[in-house]
């Protein structure tokens, strides 16, 4: 059985660890273990993400992180995150921009357990020369055509965090949804929490496909309402006055 308190779950990451965490901007961020994270004073993350928005922000707020590989960090009408902007600007958090396509191809490789995958739309761009510089990207030569290709290392983080509709006490879980990359993420990371809204009997993935297979979850966590203020697709919407009041406080 994998189910277990908030605080043994947060007992699993470690400070210094890179972590990516569930949803995009204002949907399905875990904000739960988010504020359950902070109280127990885990610092110096790493995060790596596509699209966050929320919960990074927060984090980055609270002084949680040192460093961020993301593609677009975004509080949609509300603009950029503030704390993030100018934790970047002051140089307090590393930042290193990255493309959707090379995120996802970074993701992917990590879940598929190569050591790459090659993308083609980014050469010409600026990051190039930033990722080769960080270790991330490498340009080589295309073996068939002769043509120049981008290889994305594959990201592997050290803890992925996912909020879910349900889960059964062994790991198994299901998003209803929008999944974005959440099911890659968890096949990439080395550790998986699943927090869920409900916790279900093991009967009920019987002749069900489980969104995220209990082979790649490390801990359940039971909790109702986890993602708030942040929307959870069927159950709730973003509660944006409180996103706003969390955020510029």
């Amino acid at each position: 059985m994998k189910l277990v308190r908030m605080e043994e779950a947060v007992g699993l990451i470690e400070d210094g660890s890179t972590v990516t965490i569930s949803g995009i901007s204002f949907s399905r961020n875990p904000m739960a273990f988010i504020f359950a994270l902070e109280r127990g004073g885990v610092r110096g993350l790493g995060f790596v993400d596509r699209e966050p928005g929320v919960g990074l922000e927060y984090m980055v707020k609270k002084g949680m992180v040192r460093s961020v590989r993301a593609a677009m960090v975004s509080l949609e009408w509300f603009g950029i995150p503030v704390n993030f902007r100018r934790a970047i600007e002051r140089g307090e958090v590393e930042f290193l921009e990255d493309t959707c396509g090379a995120f996802m191809a970074g993701i992917r490789a990590g879940a598929f357990g190569i050591p790459f995958m090659p993308v083609r739309g980014v050469l010409g761009s600026d990051l190039v020369g930033l990722h080769e510089e960080a270790g991330t990207w490498r340009v080589i030569r295309d073996p068939f055509n002769g043509g120049d290709v981008v290889l994305v290392k594959a990201i592997v983080p050290d803890v992925a965090v996912i909020h879910c509709h349900r889960a059964d006490p062994l790991g198994n879980a299901e998003i209803e949804g929008p999944i974005y990359e959440d099911e890659f993420k968890a096949k990439a990371a080395r550790k998986v929490i699943v927090t869920a809204e409900e916790i279900v009997d093991e009967d009920y993935f019987k002749g069900r496909r489980p969104t995220i297979h209990s082979t790649y979850v490390t801990a359940v966590v039971h909790a109702p309402g986890g993602a708030k203020p942040t929307g959870m697709f069927r159950l709730y919407d973003p509660d944006y006055d409180a996103i706003w009041n969390l955020l510029s406080q």
